[in-house]
């Protein structure tokens, strides 16, 4: 799992072990960005990454400009990997 695009493109995310976590597929976060692009998103957006697992969604936006993002995340483990990915 890596960053795609923007400032942080290929930086590596850590992902916890085991199947508690589903990363969005980066094909998908590209079709996701691209439809985003057309509406001048997300530069300086403020994003909320629901359902957040290790950030992959959230830290795209901030690598590509967004302003903000909130992140939550309900399993423990997951989000102690989150907030690793963040400080990276």
């Amino acid at each position: 799992m890596r960053i795609i695009a923007g400032r942080r493109r290929g930086m590596k995310l850590i992902s916890p072990k085991g199947d508690v976590s589903r990363p969005i597929l980066d094909r998908v976060k590209g079709s996701l960005f691209s439809v985003l692009y057309q509406y001048d998103l997300p530069e300086g957006a403020m994003v909320a990454d629901l359902f957040a697992g290790v950030g992959s969604l959230g830290l795209e936006a901030v690598s590509r400009g967004a302003q903000f993002v909130t992140f939550v995340e309900r399993d423990a483990k997951v989000r102690a990997t989150l907030i690793k990915n963040i400080e990276k």
